[in-house]
């Protein structure tokens, strides 16, 4: 049975919707049907010096950043943060970013997609680092 919004989620540890992106993992715990596309909720994982999906912006979705573990590299705009764990950052819409891991050890990051839907760009994005390793 698929939850809804109005549902009460509970996704335990390694659970969620699983997407391999070369050495970069995406979980997603909530989007669609769950928040009714108000927003979404993922895990992002990096192992050690791997680049993110690569420069980008949204013209009308805010993202919010958290590091779960590591030393994370943040693209805002033109400016490299970088966020050890426990750091949070706001990505408005319009604003170019990225993130990497430049360390040796693993790095995860919780990214929160204002509003939701961004799931649906996944099967593409697989393919595309499918087709780029």
């Amino acid at each position: 049975m698929e939850k809804t919004e109005t549902d009460v989620l509970f996704v335990r540890p390694g659970e969620g919707r699983i997407y391999a992106l070369g050495r970069m993992n995406a979980v997603f715990k909530a989007d669609h049907g769950e928040t009714g596309n108000a927003y979404s909720v993922s895990e992002w994982w990096l192992e050690p010096r791997t680049s993110g999906p690569g420069a980008h912006s949204h013209e009308e979705n805010v993202e919010l950043f958290y590091v779960l573990s590591g030393v994370a590299s943040i693209l805002t705009g033109e400016d490299w943060l970088e966020a050890p764990a426990g750091s949070f950052v706001r990505i408005p819409a319009t604003v170019m970013h990225d993130f990497e891991n430049r360390t040796e050890e693993r790095v995860g990051l919780l990214n929160v997609f204002l509003p939701g839907g961004f799931e649906e760009n996944m099967p593409s994005i697989v393919k595309w680092f499918a087709d780029n390793p």
